[in-house]
C-alpha cells in the first residue's frame, strides 16, 4: 500500500513538472530518495513519463495532424518537422551510449541532483533577465541549424536535476527564440525524445521488471497523464506573460531543501 501511495504521488509529480524547467526527474528521484521508493533499474522514473506524452499528444492531436497531412505540399510543415527530427538526433546517440552511466550512475546521486536543480535555477533566472531580442517568434519558423542546437542543448538534461525542458528552452532563448516558441518547441521535441527513452528503457529492463513493477507504473501513469493535462493548457500563456524567473526560485528553494535534507540524513 506504501508503493501505491507513493506511486501515484510520483506520478503527480512527474506530470506537474515534465514540461516546466525544474527536471521532472530531479524531482521523482530526490522524492523517491526521501520516501524510500526504489524501482526496479529506475525504470519506474522513465516509463511513467509515457503518461505525459499522451497528455501532450491529446492537447496538440489537432496541430499536429494539420501539420502531417500539409506536409506533403507544404515545405513549412515538412520543414518544422526536419526540424524537430533533426533537434531529436543528438538524444538518440548521446542516450544509447550513456544509457548504463545516467542509470547506475548519475540516477544513483541526490546529492548531484540537488546542485543541479540549484546551478539550473541561477541560470534560468539569469537568463530570464538579460535583454534578449528575440528573432523568432513562431516556433514553425525554426531554422535548422537553430533546432540542432537546441537538440544538443536538451542533452545536458541527461545529468538529472539539469531539465529537459529548461535547457532546450534556454538554449532556444539564447539562440533567438521568444519564450513562448521556446517552450512550443520544447513541448514537440519532447514526443520523440521521451517516447524514445520510454521504449529504449523498457527494452533494457524487460527481463528483470516484475508483475509488481508494471501495477506501480501503470498507477504512475494515469497520474502522470492527468497532471500533465493541466501543465500544458496553462503553460505558454504563463510563460508569454511572466517568464521563467518563477521556475527558477522553484529550483533553488526545492534543490537547497534537498541539500539541507541530505546533510541532515548523514
Amino acid at each position: 500500500m506504501h508503493d501505491t501511495i507513493v506511486a501515484a504521488v510520483l506520478g503527480l509529480l512527474e506530470g506537474l513538472t515534465e514540461f516546466i524547467p525544474v527536471s521532472s526527474t530531479g524531482h521523482l528521484l530526490l522524492a523517491g530518495h526521501f520516501l524510500g521508493f526504489n524501482s526496479t533499474g529506475k525504470t519506474f522514473e522513465v516509463v511513467i513519463q509515457l503518461g505525459s506524452i499522451l497528455a501532450i499528444l491529446g492537447v496538440y492531436a489537432r496541430r499536429l495532424f494539420q501539420i502531417f497531412t500539409s506536409a506533403p505540399h507544404d515545405p513549412k510543415s515538412r520543414r518544422f518537422i526536419a526540424a524537430v527530427l533533426l533537434a531529436f538526433l543528438p538524444a538518440v546517440v548521446i542516450g544509447v551510449l550513456a544509457h548504463d552511466f545516467i542509470k547506475t550512475v548519475l540516477f544513483e546521486s541526490p546529492a548531484l541532483i540537488a546542485w543541479m536543480l540549484v546551478l539550473g535555477g541561477i541560470v534560468l533566472l539569469v537568463v530570464d533577465r538579460l535583454p534578449l531580442r528575440p528573432v523568432v517568434h513562431d516556433v514553425m519558423d525554426l531554422p535548422l541549424r537553430k533546432a540542432l542546437a537546441i537538440g544538443f542543448c536538451q542533452c545536458l538534461a541527461m545529468i538529472p536535476g539539469v531539465s529537459r525542458s529548461g535547457s532546450s528552452i534556454v538554449g532556444a532563448m539564447l539562440m533567438g527564440v521568444d519564450k513562448r516558441a521556446a517552450a512550443e518547441f520544447s513541448f514537440f521535441l519532447s514526443m520523440p525524445t521521451m517516447a524514445g527513452a520510454f521504449a529504449y528503457d523498457l527494452y533494457k529492463n524487460r527481463d528483470a521488471l516484475s508483475s509488481g513493477d508494471l501495477h506501480l507504473i501503470a498507477i504512475g501513469f494515469v497520474f502522470a497523464f492527468l497532471s500533465a493535462l493541466v501543465v500544458v493548457k496553462g503553460l505558454l500563456d504563463y510563460v508569454s506573460r511572466h517568464g521563467y524567473a518563477l521556475f527558477g526560485w522553484w529550483r533553488i528553494i526545492v534543490g537547497g531543501l534537498a541539500l539541507l535534507g541530505l546533510t541532515l540524513g548523514h
